[in-house]
């Protein structure tokens, strides 16, 4: 059997982490297993749906890194759904309801008040050829529920909620096929899960009911049952994350400056109690996923974390992988290596280009030292050894040593407290400049 897990978005906004860490832990698992992984855009919602939005969670996940083996949308699949449909018409398994939204409101609202779950109370089921012919002549559209079995109950083994089992009467029956025709997300949910042999559900826990009422939609239409992984949900610091709000998105994340394998790294251990390690290159998550691992407890996304992986993974990455960014342009592999550790993101490269090659206006505190120190600078050609040499030159003329010694060198000639070691900015900055930035001048 072949392993095949798929990622299920509805392009109705913009690829956030949360779904990201769905999507990430199903291709994952798929490739653990040698199987394949498809990306399917749950697309029926047609007011909702834009182009826009399923172009940029393509253009994400392959950024990330994610390739699908199969893709499909939902809107290419009416017809399939549609015979569906009339399948379980035939088996009395779905039903036409008449009921406006207004009108289902006050029943449920009603059903609170005396203490009962609002849940539909099949009243339909009792309408009489007569009622619904005036309902039609009344112009009421009708939408359809699927009339859930009540006998036995919904059970099933979650790979991370372990042994679940629901009361289906307390889950009612819910509508499939809305007033306008279009199926709502249950229905075609199942049906592409049984068409592409989707073995295993990777989703998150917010769908456990749904998942419940989809078992019993494959046992009506006859398919295979796939195992199912309800990874709990991932939560900010203020709450519950949503994609309608901002500064989740992978593609704003991306404009921040976070790596793809940065995110990957951090999310493939979130909600786990294995410790987070920075990896390049994904078939080292590939390899070390384990699905059991995963907390039932939610799994808190701190963004300052994030940003330390981020750093972890820049300084690890070798110069092969960002020689051809946009943030690299004249910058070649000794100049990214000299300020590789000192990075957070890629985007503060252009810091130190202009703090090597640009002019500068030195932060002079103490002249009298700079200049003693400047008429021992080396000459010849410059490389990793200059700075220890002149340092050794400076302490015995002054006396000097530890921060004392350091600091008014690194201020003068870099106009900051911190940064790479000035045993490997000196050859980048060049002789000249740091002749004159010693001496206080812009250069």
């Amino acid at each position: 059997m072949t392993v095949i897990t798929r990622f299920a978005p509805s392009p109705t906004g913009q690829l956030h982490i949360g779904n990201a860490r769905t999507a990430l832990i199903g291709y994952l698992f798929a490739k653990s297993q040698g199987g394949k992984f498809m990306l399917r855009l749950d697309d029926t919602d047609l007011e909702r749906s834009r182009e826009e939005y399923a172009i940029q969670i393509q253009e994400d996940l392959k950024w990330l890194g994610l390739e699908w083996d199969i893709f499909a949308r939902q809107s290419d699949r009416m017809a399939r759904y549609e015979e569906i449909k009339i399948k379980l018409v035939e088996m009395d398994r779905l039903y036409p309801c008449y009921e406006s939204a207004q009108e289902l409101d006050i029943k449920r609202k009603m059903q609170l008040t005396r203490g009962l779950p609002p849940i539909y109370d099949r009243a339909s089921l009792k309408l009489t050829p007569e009622q619904i012919k005036q309902y039609e002549a009344e112009g009421r559209k009708a939408h359809w529920r699927f009339k859930m079995d009540y006998a036995d109950p919904i059970e099933w083994d979650d790979i991370v909620k372990g042994h679940v089992k629901f009361n289906a009467q307390h889950l009612g029956d819910p509508i499939l096929i809305r007033e306008n025709g279009a199926p709502t997300y249950m229905l075609p949910s199942a049906i592409d899960d049984m068409d592409f042999n989707i073995t295993h559900v990777v989703r998150g826990e917010d769908h456990v009911t749904n998942t419940a009422v989809q078992i019993q939609l494959f046992k009506a239409i006859g398919s295979h049952m796939p195992k199912f992984a309800h990874l709990s949900l991932m939560k900010g610091k203020e709450g519950k994350i949503s994609k309608r709000e901002g500064g989740f998105e992978i593609s704003a994340l991306k404009e921040q400056g976070v790596e793809a394998m940065a995110i990957n790294s951090f999310l493939a251990r979130l909600g786990t109690s294995e410790p987070t390690i920075p990896q390049v290159y994904l078939p080292e998550l590939i390899k070390a996923l384990d699905l059991t691992k995963f907390s039932k407890t939610s799994a808190t996304y701190e963004y300052e974390e994030l940003d330390r992986m981020n750093a972890k993974i820049l300084h690890m990455m070798p110069y092969s992988e960002v020689k051809n960014r946009t943030e690299m342009q004249g910058v070649d592999e000794a100049f990214y290596l000299a300020v590789r550790q000192n990075l957070s993101n890629l985007q503060e490269m252009k810091i130190w280009v202009e703090i090597c090659k640009s002019n500068l206006a030195p932060v002079i505190e103490d002249a009298q030292f700079l200049k003693t120190a400047a008429t021992v600078l080396p000459e010849g050609t410059w490389d990793e050894n200059t700075w220890g040499s002149w340092i050794e030159q400076i302490k015995k003329i002054s006396e000097r040593k530890g921060k004392e010694l350091f600091m008014p060198l690194r201020k003068a000639i870099t106009a900051r407290d911190s940064g790479p070691e000035l045993k490997y900015l000196l050859p980048l900055i060049g002789r000249e400049k740091t002749m004159a930035r010693l001496g206080g001048e812009t250069a």
